[in-house]
C-alpha cells in the first residue's frame, strides 16, 4: 500500500493539470500542473521541516478555505509525516482571517498569483515572505509509513496513511466543487491523484456559473 506522501511523485503525466482553483468573485484562475504542484510541496515541505522542526505526528491545522494553497498544504504536511488537524495542533496555517493560537501560526493572504499581506500580519509569519525561497527539492530524512497518522479531524474517526488511500477510491475524472470542508478535500485530492484525474474548485459562483464553468472545463460537477 503506497503512501500519502508516494501519490504526487507517481503521478503519470505531471504535465497535466492537477488543481485549478476559479474565484468568479475576483476573476482569479490559478492552474496548476502535478510538476508545478510538486515544486510547491517541495518548497513548503521544506519549510516545515528546516524551518518549523516537523517530523513524524507533528499536527498541523489547516485552517484556510478550499484554495488551491490548501490541496498543497495537505500534501506538503503528508509528505513530511505530519498530522492534519482542526484542532490541539502544533503548528497553525491561517488564511487572511488570522485565526490561531498555536505555538507556531502562519498566515496566507489568499490574494491573487499568491500575494503577501498588505500590512504584516501581527503574531503570524506571512507565507509569501517564507515560501518562495525554500529549495524546490526535497528529500526527507524520516518517512512516513503506511501506518503514520495522516488526517484527525473532530466527529471523524481518525485515518493513517493506509486508510486515507484507500478512502479516496481512483477518480480518473476532471471533478468541479464548490469549496466545502477539509476531509471531503482531503478524499477528493487523493481520488484524483490515485486515478489520473483533476480537481476544479470554483468559489463565488452561482447555478448558471457554476454550469458555464463545468463545460468550459469539460468537468464533472461533484454533488
Amino acid at each position: 500500500m503506497p503512501t500519502l506522501a508516494d501519490l504526487l511523485p507517481a503521478v503519470r503525466e505531471p504535465g497535466r493539470p492537477l488543481l485549478t482553483w476559479d474565484d468568479r468573485t475576483t476573476g482569479e484562475r490559478v492552474e496548476l500542473s502535478a510538476t508545478t504542484t510538486a515544486n510547491w510541496v517541495a518548497k513548503t515541505a521544506s519549510l516545515l521541516v528546516d524551518e518549523l522542526d516537523a517530523e513524524i505526528g507533528t499536527r498541523v491545522r489547516i485552517g484556510l478555505p478550499s484554495h488551491w494553497l490548501r490541496f498543497v498544504w495537505l500534501l506538503s504536511s503528508w509528505t513530511v509525516g505530519a498530522v492534519v488537524v482542526d484542532r490541539d495542533a502544533d503548528i497553525g496555517v491561517s488564511g487572511p482571517d488570522l485565526v490561531g493560537d498555536e505555538p507556531v501560526r502562519l498566515a496566507a493572504s489568499l490574494r491573487p498569483l499568491g500575494g503577501p499581506f498588505v500590512s504584516p500580519p501581527e503574531g503570524f509569519v506571512d507565507l509569501a515572505t517564507v515560501v518562495p525561497g525554500q529549495p524546490d527539492a526535497f528529500t526527507p530524512l524520516d518517512v512516513p509509513h503506511a501506518g503514520s497518522a495522516a488526517l484527525d479531524l473532530a466527529g471523524a474517526d481518525p485515518l493513517d496513511h493506509a486508510g486515507l488511500v484507500e478512502l479516496g477510491a481512483p477518480d480518473p475524472r476532471r471533478v468541479l466543487v464548490e469549496p466545502g470542508d477539509l476531509r471531503r478535500d482531503a478524499l477528493l485530492l487523493v481520488s484524483a491523484l490515485r486515478g489520473g484525474g483533476s480537481l476544479v474548485v470554483v468559489a463565488g459562483a452561482d447555478a448558471d456559473q457554476l454550469e458555464r464553468v463545468a463545460q468550459q472545463e469539460r468537468a464533472h460537477v461533484h454533488p
